[in-house]
């Protein structure tokens, strides 16, 4: 079960412009995430990632998000980012949206690191459609496990099946600024993450995005 007092994070993914990046640094959610893969609706360039990244609030951790990609190119990702006594400038995280087993997992976190320090946080995302994939994603090798109804399908999954995960997750699919507080009180996860639930006309709306981190923060 998830601790009821601890504070639950806020992932907001699928930056693309300059616009996305002002309302994530306005709203101060905890995490930013960027597609780095590509095919997707809200792919972005690796090259374009590193220049949004570098205008988001030194708050804000970078999150890369990855789809079955070759174990070098995460790592890229992840040392753009300048390092000082094995230490990242800021806080910097990757998330797995693929099939990537626990071998890739432990294979990642060598490329990744930096000789003595093996500290950028891996988030498994998992589909979950019955309780024996809530008991998979828990035996995951990752940091953290992000549990979602599928990539991208922007809807909400049965959370009843959550009520035996024995680890922090974060949550995903389908949540916005109408169900995200009640998410909370009910589930308490780790974290939320939330995209499409926080667009109009399928880009970033700046008033959802800041009424959702409210609604989050017992702030509206």
């Amino acid at each position: 079960m998830m601790d009821p007092n601890a504070r639950t994070r806020i992932k907001i993914c699928g930056l693309r412009r300059t616009e996305d990046v002002r309302a994530v640094n306005e709203a101060k959610p905890d995490m930013a995430g960027f597609i780095l893969s590509p095919g997707f609706r809200r792919s972005v360039r690796l090259e374009d990632a590193f220049k949004l990244a570098d205008l988001l609030d030194p708050c804000v951790t970078v999150v890369g998000v990855f789809v079955d990609e070759p174990i070098e190119h995460v790592a890229r990702f992840t040392h753009h980012f300048d390092f000082d006594g094995f230490e990242p400038a800021r806080g910097i995280a990757v998330q797995l949206h693929g099939d990537e087993s626990d071998d890739y997992i432990d294979q990642l976190r060598h490329a990744m690191a930096y000789p003595g320090w093996y500290g950028i946080p891996i988030i498994k995302a998992c589909t979950v459609r019955t309780r024996e994939d809530v008991e998979r994603a828990c035996r995951s090798k990752a940091d953290l496990v992000l549990l979602d109804n599928g990539q991208g399908s922007g809807k909400t999954f049965d959370w009843s099946l959550l009520d035996e995960a024995d680890r922090s997750y974060v949550l995903a699919g389908g949540l916005g600024p109408e169900n995200v507080a009640d998410a909370v009180r009910r589930l308490h996860p780790f974290a939320v993450d939330m995209s499409s639930g926080v667009e109009t006309n399928g880009w970033k709306d700046p008033s959802k995005i800041r009424e959702a981190v409210g609604a989050v923060r017992g702030e509206s």
